[in-house]
């Protein structure tokens, strides 16, 4: 095997791809690396390649934002007014047009203004808003394992992104058509479908050829791209008043994504070289490496972690989540990775849907709602390099679930009531950063192999989570410092008392197999009983 310096290989580069298809070529004279070291070594572990992948995947995060979101502008209930002639007695309606003559009142702008509105979504029926919600993320939860497991196996990372994204916009298309509640009622379970594949795709395919030291920086900024989307949907409905044009606003730009950005987005090399296809990933590294002005050198070859021959890697490797499942080490890993993101959906879920019950301006506070999660991201993205993964979700979910429990016992109006709504901010502010540090922490625990059915399972316990959200704040006000709080303290403090028991992964290698995996854990356990 030739020595590891770049000095001994040659400066044509170009000849490395075909070194490795000529079947007469000595494999003993190959160098053969994994994907992490030849991105520290030769291409480039954050350059212009990997910025320009990077910001091109990570702006379907924008359009999950759209698609999840839209619901709180569509769905919401205007305001209404009395009609002339019907003044004394509608004025006795006490704020509610329950019990009021057909005729006597009126929505402002129109009943076309949402789907409260035009379907008749009041008093009796009202129910049937918060039942579509449910409808949406039960939707993802779906999706969420539909499409993880398609990106692990022959569709990919940018054939199962394309797909979802072409979904989505049909779906949400043909919502801003549904003639009526129960047609609406399926096609936002659709559009939740496809929704679910959205982010675990994205954040999965933009990463994966981030090198090891520059990951979670990377992962982390991620989810700006989601704040900026709710940043913008509250401009688009401001602009677009009414629930039809809304959706069809909003389902454009996934449409334009998959004409405009996706034919730029090249597949992950990881994905290539799990399923055999060795030349395709050696091809994506070359990319990368003359991007970011540097060269692979003749002689080198990519190799799996738990690889060491050439016909090995002519094999395509698979597994799925049923492996994971069988596996003991990934069991464990599962288990508590599927606790800690339900437990932390169900507090960001909650508090975030609060929103629209303070009662001020909507719009500026969904504003004002995407603005305050992204300190969350850059202190957390800051500190991770330093402390990492497994610390700081200890930290956040703890920071989160203390103030949660203070804001539970914070009972009383004036100044307690400062305190209680400051005690659910910094709910929040943790519990964002916990949110997307989770992605990354997941997508490090698992090999490439298995990493999106993997991911998809932990984003369905954070669908579940998100569906029972709503359920928490209807047990006792958020806002008067009802159990719903101490539920969310209960959460936040369970999953930072879980994370105690997962390995931490800063600066550790992306591991492409299941076996690779267990060897390298089987090394750890062998050195840690040297040590001993």
């Amino acid at each position: 095997m030739l020595q590891n310096s770049p000095e001994n290989f040659s400066d044509d580069h170009s000849l490395a791809p075909s070194l490795l298809e000529d079947p007469t070529y000595d494999a003993g004279n190959i160098e053969k690396i994994g994907i992490d070291e030849m991105l520290q070594r030769f291409s480039g572990e954050f350059g212009w390649w990997q910025l320009k992948h990077f910001v091109l995947t990570s702006l379907a995060w924008s359009l999950e934002a759209f698609h999840t979101m839209v619901m709180i502008f569509a769905d919401r209930e205007p305001d209404w007014r009395c009609t002339p002639g019907h003044g004394s007695a509608c004025a006795r309606a006490m704020g509610s047009v329950c019990g009021l003559e057909s005729g006597s009142w009126e929505w402002v702008g129109g009943s076309r203004v949402s789907t409260v509105s035009e379907f008749g979504l009041v008093c009796g029926e009202k129910y049937k808003v918060g039942l579509v919600q449910s409808a949406f993320f039960a939707g993802g939860l779906l999706g969420a394992g539909i499409f993880g497991h398609l990106s692990d196996s022959f569709l990919g990372r940018k054939g199962t992104l394309t797909l979802v994204c072409a979904l989505n916009a049909v779906s949400g298309i043909c919502t801003a058509m549904a003639p009526n509640y129960w047609i609406y009622f399926i096609l936002r379970f659709l559009t939740g479908v496809s929704t679910g594949g959205v982010g675990l795709c994205s954040f999965v395919l933009a990463n994966e050829p981030v090198g090891p030291t520059k990951r979670g920086a990377a992962g982390m900024s991620s989810f700006y791209f989601f704040s900026a989307g709710i940043l913008i949907l509250s401009g688009i409905a401001y602009i677009f008043r009414e629930w039809r044009s809304l959706y069809l606003a909003t389902s454009l730009p996934s449409i334009l994504f998959v004409i405009c950005v996706v034919p730029f987005i090249l597949e992950s090399p990881r994905w290539y070289l799990v399923r055999g296809r060795h030349s395709d990933a050696m091809h994506v590294m070359k990319k990368i490496a003359e991007s970011n002005g540097a060269h692979l050198p003749a002689g080198i070859s990519l190799v799996l972690d738990n690889q060491s021959s050439e016909s090995d890697e002519s094999s395509e490797n698979s597994a799925s989540l049923l492996d994971v499942v069988k596996t003991p080490l990934t069991r464990m890993r599962l288990i508590l990775m599927v606790c800690i993101n339900l437990a932390c959906s169900i507090v960001y879920y909650g508090l975030s849907l609060n929103v629209v019950n303070l009662g001020t301006n909507l719009y500026l506070n969904v504003f004002v709602n995407g603005i305050s999660e992204m300190p969350a991201f850059t202190i957390t993205a800051v500190l991770l390099g330093k402390f990492g993964r497994r610390a700081m979700v200890i930290a956040t979910m703890g920071l989160s679930g203390a103030f949660c429990i203070l804001g539970s016992a914070m009972k009383g109006e004036g100044l307690i009531k400062g305190i209680r709504m400051l005690c659910g901010v910094m709910g929040i502010f943790g519990m964002a950063g916990t949110y997307n540090l989770l992605f990354i922490y997941t997508s490090e625990l698992f090999p490439t192999v298995v990493r999106n059915a993997a991911l998809g399972c932990v984003t369905q316990a954070g669908q579940v989570g998100a569906i029972l959200a709503p359920m928490v704040v209807v047990l006792g006000g958020v806002g008067s410092g009802g159990p719903a709080f101490g539920v969310f303290g209960a959460c936040g403090l369970a999953g930072a008392a879980l994370a105690f028991c997962l390995p931490e992964t800063l600066n550790q290698p992306l591991y492409d197999t299941m076996a690779g995996l267990e060897d390298a854990e089987g090394e750890e356990r062998d050195m840690q009983r040297t040590k001993i």
